[in-house]
């Protein structure tokens, strides 16, 4: 499999420790019930992260986003975020875990009484569910870059549906990346409804001409963190960002691109609807953004 969330497979994960509910149980045993809010409608929100050293790199901002899109849609996680934190960390703990695990922190508005997408139907607290694993990107992901395909699929706008909102419903996302890897692409580059560039299927997306950096406006794109500190770091160490309304035009002129996201940074990008990149892979403007954000998670953790 190839792809941003491309890993590399570690046999330990079959042995971890799940936090559901506030207990810590086998990974067989982690189970939910079908009447849950999560599996009958997708109604709930999740957050990725990751550790580093033993610490949670961001953390503020990523548990603040979580409870930002729970309260978008009127669902109480019932834990502050100071204790999905501490849940966390247990968590690690419990399975001896230090570096390189990836977390995913999942609420859902929990049991309901019949199945329906009514939220009034809920009749408990909220599901939440901690899974962290030994995971790490695929080496081959920096290396080979990844093969994007513009989809038919497009990114909404926040009256249709808001991106930045990390919701359990991903459907548009997940058939965006189906018509691309049927293609025998890698991911999908999406539009957005006016057929500007806007983000991949599960990443942002920023390209490289002329060593000046361009990303979309991020009016139709998710709310990503790791797309925050890129932009800041463009700021930061004097390369020339724009942000905008970009064609497909501009980006198959680009002598780079690459994608961001918690999982694994910055990913390069080696071709976009069978175009390859011009500036070689690793582009040098890539290779230099990813060196300062290792220094900037490095210095969180």
């Amino acid at each position: 499999m190839a792809g941003s969330q491309d890993i590399a497979e570690d046999p330990r994960n079959a042995r971890v420790k799940i936090w559901l509910n506030g207990k810590l149980v086998p990974r067989d045993k982690a189970m939910v019930s079908v009447f849950d809010g999560g599996f009958i409608a997708g109604d709930g929100v999740w957050e990725g992260f990751r550790l580093t050293g033993g610490r949670l790199p961001f953390a503020a901002a990523h548990l603040s986003r979580l409870q930002q899109g729970a309260r978008a849609i009127d669902l109480d996680i019932g834990m502050t975020s100071e204790a999905l934190h501490a849940a966390i960390m247990d968590t690690c703990r419990a399975n001896k875990m230090v570096d390189g695990v990836h977390i995913r922190l999942m609420v859902t508005r929990g049991l309901k009484s019949t199945p329906s997408q009514d939220p009034r139907q809920a009749i408990g607290p909220a599901t939440v569910v901690i899974v962290a694993e030994h995971k790490v990107p695929s080496p081959a992901l920096f290396t080979n870059g990844l093969s994007l395909l513009t989809s038919t699929f497009r990114c909404t706008r926040a009256d249709q549906f808001d991106m930045r909102l990390n919701s359990h419903s991903r459907l548009n996302l997940i058939l965006a990346l189906i018509q691309a890897y049927k293609s025998g692409a890698d991911e999908a580059l999406m539009l957005d409804d006016q057929g500007f560039v806007s983000s991949c299927n599960a990443t942002n997306f920023f390209w490289v001409r002329d060593g000046e950096v361009f990303t979309s406006t991020g009016r139709s794109c998710f709310g990503g963190i790791t797309r925050g500190h890129v932009i800041d770091l463009c700021r930061a160490h004097g390369v020339t960002l724009h942000r905008g309304d970009f064609t497909l035009l501009d980006v198959y002129n680009a002598d780079e691109a690459f994608c961001t996201g918690t999982f694994a940074g910055l990913t390069p990008v080696r071709m976009i609807d069978g175009r390859a990149m011009a500036g070689g892979l690793p582009g040098p403007v890539t290779a230099r953004l990813r060196a300062h954000y290792a220094d900037l998670v490095a210095a969180a953790a």
